[in-house]
């Protein structure tokens, strides 16, 4: 998922929006990926993929650099376009991939551009739409979702449109937003009621159990997991998103910019860079509680881009 710089529309009309899905099914063809589920809305987007011949790092930014450099041209724009880095989590097939693709699908409704299952049926900026038969788009893999519903493909859509309907009532998945193993018990009142003997290895970067954890840290199948940038590198590219010095990031500055590009720092150094809330502290010589109060905030605002306006 990635989003636009402050919560700005990255898809401003359906010229856009054809340009992105274009570029991404280049790529994808060209990678050698799987998508199973996808959806654009207004100044964000949700993709899932199965990585198979490009890795995922290398997948994003030829469709994100290269949609942002079409974008900036055509609206006469300068600058950065997403809102940092894109964000990925490494999905464990059962039992995520299906709650998933609905989750993914459902954005739309969520947000109110469409109203009614029915109108998500017709919506095109979705892969909904897609499995269902009433738009068209070759890159996406209907077969493997399609599949887990049956062997035919009438009852199997119908299955699967039933299986979305169920889902609309849910709102915010919990466990798709917060982190570790809060995401692979079901959110924080879940996990709470769990004995000691019951705890499991977590990591922010996984959707999926303990043991899926373990099974890819033991494997050695840290690829997936690696940080995409060091915290470095998320400090430069968010002195350059915000347009804010690194040296006022990292300062006493408390001015409105600098204090919100701060907290985009620190949310994105301690989510994508695998920076502890402590090391953040030690490093900007601030408390512990005063940095967490910053991600939390920073949090909240990239939450309510999300939101419909």
């Amino acid at each position: 998922m990635a989003r636009g710089i402050e919560g700005r529309p990255v898809f401003r009309d359906d010229r856009d929006r054809h340009q992105f899905m274009d570029r991404l099914a280049g790529i994808t063809v060209a990678g050698d990926a799987q998508l199973l589920a996808w959806s654009l809305l207004d100044n964000h987007f949700h993709l899932v993929l199965r990585p198979r011949g490009l890795h995922l790092k290398d997948l994003m930014r030829r469709l994100m650099t290269g949609y942002a450099g079409w974008h900036n041209r055509r609206h006469s724009r300068k600058g950065h376009l997403f809102q940092n880095r894109y964000r990925s989590i490494v999905v464990e097939e059962e039992p995520y991939l299906l709650e998933l693709v609905r989750y993914v699908h459902l954005n739309p409704l969520r947000a109110g551009l469409v109203v009614g299952l029915d109108a998500l049926d017709e919506f095109p900026w979705t892969g909904h739409a897609v499995l269902l038969g009433t738009h068209e788009l070759p890159c996406q893999d209907i077969d493997e979702v399609l599949g887990r519903f049956g062997m035919e493909k009438p009852e199997a859509r119908r299955q699967y449109r039933a299986f979305v309907a169920m889902g609309i009532d849910e709102g915010q998945r919990e466990e798709f937003r917060g982190g570790g193993v809060v995401r692979s018990t079901g959110g924080w009142d879940a996990l709470r009621r769990r004995q000691p003997e019951e705890r499991e290895l977590g990591d922010p970067r996984v959707l999926g159990s303990g043991t899926f954890v373990e099974q890819l840290l033991d494997e050695d199948d840290t690829e997936r997991l690696r940080p995409a940038l060091t915290a470095d590198e998320v400090l430069r590219e968010t002195s350059r998103t915000w347009q804010v010095g690194a040296d006022e990031i990292l300062g006493p500055s408390r001015q409105r910019r600098v204090t919100r590009a701060r907290g985009a720092f620190f949310l994105c150094a301690h989510r994508d860079a695998g920076l502890t809330i402590t090391n953040l502290a030690r490093w900007t010589g601030r408390t512990a509680p005063a940095v967490w109060q910053a991600v939390q905030r920073a949090r909240s605002a990239e939450q309510d881009t999300e939101k419909p306006s």
